[in-house]
């Protein structure tokens, strides 16, 4: 079989013909493969990846775990995950490539399993060319963590050395709060270097994400207006449209502070809000992330500078859907929120004075996430009788899914014979402009972590800051009794529209 990187994919992007980002020889092994995770994105990824020509040939995929398999049986769920979630056409030769490395050992987290795991990797490594450099994907519980990581230790498989790498990638969440992500870091620190640990988030591997940094640092006409001077306040939102969908039990005592405001859109803020890298190097964008991050605060008086809310039965489009408390697996006394928004602000001369308003929530209006940097009135403006009294802030507005795309809102003339001004939207699109399919997020962060490019995976320092943030929210609302009530399909609590009016803001409409 000829080595994939030389396949005639259409799928491969002119950047990628040029300069081709393909990994070296190594393998990666899946802990929780038989998870929702690994069926529904990762082996889909991976497959992906292969099928763009950017894995090695002799890539092998291992999966870890208690049933009863052999490779066949495993090479049969693969093919159903990925005929199932694959974004790219499925090519019989491809898959067959894939399928030669494609491996199941049997076993639980005791020496046992751990022994006979050892054994095979180093069979592999002479069998399919896997150099000894290996990648474990931790799709299970933080709370086996410890187990696998002294597991892998134990067997020698946790130790890089001259000529082999072994790095381990990590799914959120890290941690509860500031106190558990410094414990959780340590128990894997014990074992991997902090540049062997990937952190997966997989919202910065989306190319709207990564095309912030492309719009700020490329183009003269925004950063020199990218500051307190001209910005009167930033929106940043993750909306969606959906309940909880059976996750019950993950989420109750989790919320979508934990699940959304602690990663996503406070690594959103962090890309919006950083100076200038000196480079991409991934230790120079990180150091940049990390200086935000350590000057960020929350605004108070926390009762009225953050929301949050409950979704209630309601009519979710054309749908009538039930409340939150009438979901099944759920309790019905639990405060656990569905809807978190809070004020924050970044203490750093670019930033002064600019609030950073977060809101994430579950059962609203539709599935949107952007960010929206809204500016300042004109300091003056010469327009009289009402002639400018439809013209709102010039914004501009970064989508990050599902319509992918930036969008700048300013004021023009209306035609006719008279002076009138209102708002219009001048809009990019990427699904107009690039004829290229933009990678699903796994493809370029597992790519990322096969290649050692760690740009785009938060460090622990990151993580624990953004916990200090957090934290004094959730202790707050810990004391503050119940959640609001707010209606499926609607934008959430009423006080999560006061907390923007008291500035006189108010939410955008997506």
């Amino acid at each position: 079989m000829s080595d994939p990187s030389s396949w005639d994919s259409p799928l491969r992007d002119e950047r990628d013909r040029r300069l081709p980002r393909i990994a070296g020889p190594s393998g990666m092994v899946i802990f929780g493969v038989t998870g929702d995770l690994a069926r529904k994105k990762l082996l889909p990824a991976i497959y992906d990846l292969a099928n763009r020509g950017l894995l090695p040939a002799g890539f092998t995929l291992v999966g870890y775990g208690r049933r009863d398999w052999d490779k066949q049986k495993f090479a049969n769920y693969v093919l159903d995950a990925v005929q199932a979630g694959a974004r790219t056409e499925f090519r019989e030769h491809v898959w067959q490539h894939l399928a030669q490395g494609v491996e199941f050992v049997t076993g639980g987290f005791d020496d046992a399993g751990f022994d006979k795991l050892s054994a095979r990797l180093s069979e592999l490594d002479t069998a399919r060319g896997t150099g000894g450099n290996w990648a474990y994907y931790l799709s299970v519980p933080p709370e086996f963590f410890s187990s696998i990581c002294h597991q892998l230790e134990r067997v020698g498989m946790a130790n890089s050395s001259d000529n082999t790498w072994r790095r381990v990638i990590i799914e959120k969440p890290f941690g509860h709060d500031q106190k558990s992500a410094r414990e959780l870091n340590e128990v894997v620190n014990a074992v991997f270097p902090e540049q062997s640990v990937f952190r997966i988030d997989h919202y910065l591997g989306k190319e709207t994400v990564q095309n912030i940094m492309a719009l700020r640092f490329a183009n003269q006409i925004f950063e020199p207006m990218w500051n307190a001077h001209y910005i009167d306040h930033v929106q940043i939102t993750m909306a969606e449209d959906i309940g909880l969908g059976g996750r019950a039990g993950y989420y109750d005592g989790i919320g979508a502070a934990r699940d959304v405001i602690q990663n996503h859109l406070l690594q959103l803020l962090a890309l919006v809000a950083m100076e200038e890298p000196s480079s991409f190097e991934p230790e120079a964008l990180q150091a940049e992330k990390t200086k935000v991050l350590r000057a960020t605060t929350p605004v108070h008086p926390l009762n009225k500078t953050t929301a949050r809310g409950q979704y209630t039965a309601g009519w979710q489009g054309s749908e009538y859907v039930k409340g939150l408390r009438e979901e099944e697996g759920f309790d019905p006394e639990s405060t656990t929120e569905t809807y978190a928004a809070c004020t924050l602000e970044v203490n750093s001369r670019r930033w002064g004075g600019v609030p950073f308003y977060l809101r994430t929530g579950k059962r609203l209006g539709r599935r949107v996430t952007e960010i929206a940097l809204v500016f300042k009135h004109a300091p003056h403006q010469p327009f009289q009788n009402g002639q400018a009294d439809a013209l709102g802030q010039n914004a501009v507005v970064i989508r990050v899914q599902p319509d992918e795309g930036v969008t700048m809102r300013f004021g023009s003339k209306v035609p006719g014979s008279t002076m009138e001004v209102r708002d219009v939207n001048m809009d990019f699109a990427y699904a107009e402009a690039f004829t290229e399919e933009s990678p699903e997020a796994y493809e370029r962060l597992i790519l990322d972590a096969l290649l050692d490019e760690s740009s785009l995976f938060p460090t622990n320092e990151e993580v624990e800051l953004s916990w200090a943030i957090l934290d004094p929210i959730l202790d707050y609302w810990a004391e503050a009794g119940r959640p609001e009530e707010y209606p499926a399909g609607t934008w959430g609590p009423e006080s999560a529209d006061k907390m923007l009016r008291r500035r006189g803001h108010s939410w955008r409409r997506p």
